[in-house]
């Protein structure tokens, strides 16, 4: 017997525990799958912070009573909209909660396979069970994403990984350790590593390391307000728009969008990180990798300059390339590839209507194979209220 139901939503990260809470509050038929907020709790750093605001750190659900403000609140915990950092601890627990409480049916099989089915969808699951489905949600987490340096393709994960690939660095105790990039999670990884007792270095191609500015501790002044809105990404009229009216994004040119989502927030770390990160890890600025090969005791590492300087070799017992993460179709394995060539894209991200379907009818994707349609919101859990809202109305819609 192959089961069947009106949705499957594939992925129980913020975007996809959002849009199974909505359509369990609308009663609707429908089915996830995957391992609770799994990309949280095995791909980063424990002890590390959110680099999202407190108020931007929620799931969504219809009901009163689902932030992250009511979890603290309920159990004494420290938390400030906005003044307060984030324990990664904290927010994993709260969403574990989020789902006992908001999706209670949640399958955490893996969806191994998806192809057509008529005007459908057929699954397959990690223990051999298969179901149809009249809709599919993609709600993939960032891991499948994860970007590396061609240069440093073919090297061992021994000896070269993503950032992704780790969540305790006490194996790097004592040993010498070089982050590739200068976003948050080289950042994070690279104090974190410190505190782990290992040599940490941060290796990036920018003059400098950036963080936010301390919170003030007081209301903002409206000139400063006006100059610099508020926001669910951080303050600033860019960041603004992206979150008020996502709608807007689909206005632009479409050969400007990849790189505007690409763009907007460059690197930048939370303001609590500064002290530790500039009395823990050794910093070489404005450099790039030029060569990375493997040595008996590590890793060589030839850094170009594009100041003229000589190239500045390094050797290292790990490096870890804290790359960031860039959406690609074709990096969504468990998809056909059939289905996958039947969904239009642009920049490797699929086109999606205003209702996040994709041109394969009643195939929807969310997160960020969503952010070249829907604007930069969609690389941040801060847009999840957003896609969930509207993206139950129609799956209800079709499936009625």
């Amino acid at each position: 017997m192959i089961s069947e139901t009106d949705t499957a939503v594939i992925g129980a990260g913020p975007y996809g525990l959002s849009v199974a809470a909505h359509l369990h509050h609308r009663r609707a038929d429908f089915r996830v799958f995957g391992r609770p907020l799994d990309t949280w709790r095995t791909a980063m750093p424990r002890g590390m912070y959110l680099k999202s605001d407190g108020f931007a750190s929620n799931l969504s659900a219809p009901e009163p009573g689902a932030t992250l403000a009511d979890y603290c609140l309920e159990r004494g915990l420290p938390y400030h909209p906005t003044d307060e950092p984030v324990p990664l601890e904290t927010f994993v627990d709260y969403g574990l909660d989020f789902q006992r409480r908001y999706v209670p049916d949640l399958d955490e099989r893996t969806v191994t396979s998806v192809v057509r089915n008529g005007r459908g969808f057929r699954l397959a699951l990690d223990d051999g069970e298969e179901l149809r489905a009249k809709q599919v949600v993609v709600a993939a987490g960032i891991t499948h994403f994860a970007s590396m340096p061609q240069l440093v393709d073919g090297l061992p994960p021994e000896l070269v990984s993503h950032s992704s690939t780790h969540r305790d660095l006490e194996r790097f105790e004592g040993q010498q350790v070089t982050v590739i990039g200068a976003g948050a999670s080289a950042v994070n990884l690279a104090v974190w590593l410190a505190r782990a007792g290992a040599r940490s270095r941060l290796v990036t191609r920018a003059p400098s390391v950036h963080f936010s500015s301390p919170p003030t501790g007081g209301r903002r002044g409206l000139l400063a307000r006006l100059h610099k809105p508020g926001s669910g990404l951080g303050p600033g009229w860019r960041s603004r728009a992206s979150c008020d009216a996502p709608d807007l994004f689909r206005l632009v040119p479409a050969r400007w969008r990849p790189e505007i989502v690409r763009r907007h927030l460059g690197p930048s770390s939370a303001w609590h990180l500064k002290e530790p990160f500039e009395s823990s890890v050794e910093v070489i600025t404005s450099r790039s990798l030029q060569r990375v090969t493997a040595v008996d005791d590590g890793v060589r590492i030839v850094l170009a300059s594009a100041d003229g300087r000589p190239p500045l070799t390094l050797e290292s017992d790990h490096v870890i390339c804290a790359t960031g993460y860039r959406a690609d179709l074709q990096r969504l394995g468990f998809l056909d590839p059939a289905l996958r060539s039947e969904v239009r894209a642009l920049a490797k991200t699929p086109v999606l209507s205003r209702h996040f379907e994709s041109s394969v009818p009643g195939l929807y994707f969310l997160g960020l194979s969503a952010a070249v349609s829907f604007g930069p919101m969609m690389r941040f859990m801060f847009g999840d209220s957003f896609a969930a809202r509207r993206i139950t109305q129609d799956l209800v819609r079709c499936a009625a």
